[in-house]
């Protein structure tokens, strides 16, 4: 009998062992169970955002510095006023002769009428020979929009030399003096400048002298043989005949450099003296005038390549 209580001892422990025996294991929750799946993609959509910014706040002010700077836009091209200025000038230049002719005080106020408005002839009336005017010439027009321009005369008025200001207004077809003109003093004589001094070529000038003088008996008087000193392709117009006859050539100036940087072209300086035609029975008189006579060195002889007037021919 003594084994029974150990029986139920051991059926007790067995027992208890059974009441504390570990729960089953719990099953793995299936991909995107309980939302774990929008919190992935909200960490994504996060990490994308994130990246942009970061990306976006270093490359647009690098791009920016690595951009080539727009060309400046180009400036507006002023329009010239669209005064019409030889219309005008020949306009004042008439109604100044008419204006400084007061010998008959009638005519010039009829004169007049034809340039100023209905009625203001009479206001420029002055004392009957009081002006007198002579050599009239234009020698500038102002400008002061599309309609208005100041038109300068020049003239000898009683002997003296004086600018006469004359307004003049445009309505686009047709012409006004707009008011009273202005007698002003001439302008003054300009001073010329000194001129830059250049090294000279004397032995190009020794064998341009022959070419030169060959080329301006012809231009006066042979134009036939004109052509044999002109460069070819170029056409030079002869003097009219009759007109000058050549005598000789002085102050041949070469330069030993072109301007252009071109050796083989040279503009060269000379005095022409011309003997003048005269009446019959009188002497014959003697003319000196410059010129800038453009050469062209073709390897083996001088060509002409143009003619025109010497600027700051004086002082030489």
């Amino acid at each position: 009998m003594a084994n029974a209580p150990r029986r139920g001892a051991a059926v007790r422990e067995r027992h208890d062992d059974a009441d504390h025996e570990a729960p089953p294991p719990r099953r793995r929750p299936r991909p995107g169970a309980g939302g774990r799946w929008w919190v992935g993609v909200g960490r994504a959509v996060l990490w994308a955002f994130l990246i942009v910014v970061i990306f976006n706040g270093i490359w647009f002010p690098l791009r920016g510095g690595l951009a080539l700077p727009a060309p400046d836009p180009e400036p507006e091209q002023a329009q010239a006023p669209a005064f019409p200025e030889t219309s005008a000038a020949d306009f004042a230049l008439r109604f100044a002769d008419a204006y400084l002719t007061t010998d008959d005080i009638e005519a010039r106020r009829t004169a007049l009428a034809a340039f100023v408005p209905e009625g203001e002839a009479e206001g420029l009336d002055v004392p009957a020979g009081s002006l007198a005017g002579e050599n009239l010439a234009v020698t500038a027009v102002d400008v002061k929009d599309d309609n208005n321009a100041l038109v300068v005369v020049r003239a000898d008025v009683n002997g003296e030399p004086v600018s006469l200001e004359v307004p003049v207004y445009s309505d686009g077809d047709s012409l006004v003096v707009s008011g009273r003109p202005a007698l002003l003093a001439a302008p003054a004589r300009a001073s010329l400048p000194e001129q830059a001094a250049f090294d000279t070529d004397p032995a190009a000038a020794e064998q341009l002298e022959e070419v030169l003088t060959g080329f301006f008996g012809a231009y006066a008087q042979e134009p036939g043989h004109l052509e044999r000193y002109v460069e070819p392709g170029v056409t030079i117009a002869p003097l009219p005949a009759n007109t000058l006859e050549f005598s000789e050539l002085s102050d041949i100036t070469v330069p030993s450099r072109s301007e252009s940087g071109d050796d083989d072209v040279r503009e060269v300086a000379v005095t022409v003296h011309w003997t003048a035609p005269a009446p019959e029975g009188e002497a014959a008189g003697t003319l000196r005038q410059s010129y800038l006579v453009t050469v062209v060195d073709s390897g083996n002889e001088w060509h002409v390549r143009d003619i025109q007037g010497a600027p700051h021919s004086f002082g030489e």
